[in-house]
């Protein structure tokens, strides 16, 4: 069994801006390294052995500015962690996807069993890399990956309509030897606060 707490990257200014980032690889602001330096401390006394992270530049140096604060090696990257490919949807506002008459993707957006299925087989890869270590791991990676991996590992029932997954937010799962994953705790915050 693996105790994996994915992180979601701090804030972008395309996050700001309520632009679709998808894999378009936009850095961190100062707001959101600052939200990874507050998501390391709120890590800080969890015991974690090891950091990973999706390859996009935003997820990558917020698992390093993670890394740094817990003492531990440099974040080793996961092409399965990256964000849900939004297709022709990237860069554009929640507006500018109303009026096209779509709440959230554009129509060659990956689906969730897509993003679901690779992001599994990156955490049990991200497991068997780390089995010689003892103590859980952080994996940074990006809002709509996370939030699939949330529904998944709670047969559905988080997040609750109108939650989303903030930046910076801490949420730990539990990936048995058979490869199942199960929500050990949950943070979200819904979208009018």
């Amino acid at each position: 069994m693996t105790v994996i707490t994915l992180v979601r990257h701090g804030q972008t200014d395309w996050n700001m801006l309520g632009r679709v980032q998808g894999r378009t690889d936009i850095p961190l602001n100062d707001t959101g390294r600052e939200q990874a330096r507050e998501a390391a401390a709120a890590l800080r006394d969890g015991g974690y052995a090891a950091v990973a992270a999706s390859p996009l530049v935003r997820a990558h140096e917020t698992a390093q500015i993670i890394a740094d604060a817990l003492g531990l090696p440099a974040p080793r990257l996961y092409d399965g962690l990256v964000e849900r490919d939004y297709g022709t949807a990237e860069g554009l506002t929640s507006e500018d996807l109303w009026a096209r008459g779509r709440q959230a993707m554009g129509p060659d957006a990956e689906t969730d069993e897509i993003v679901a299925t690779r992001a599994v087989a990156a955490l049990r890869q991200l497991a068997a890399d780390h089995a010689h270590i003892d103590g859980p791991i952080v994996a940074v990676a990006h809002g709509s990956l996370i939030r699939v991996l949330i529904a998944l590992a709670s047969d559905g029932e988080f997040p609750r309509p109108g939650e989303r997954v903030p930046n910076g937010s801490q949420h730990a799962f539990r990936l048995d030897d058979e490869g199942r994953l199960s929500l050990l705790s949950y943070s979200a915050v819904p979208i009018d606060a």
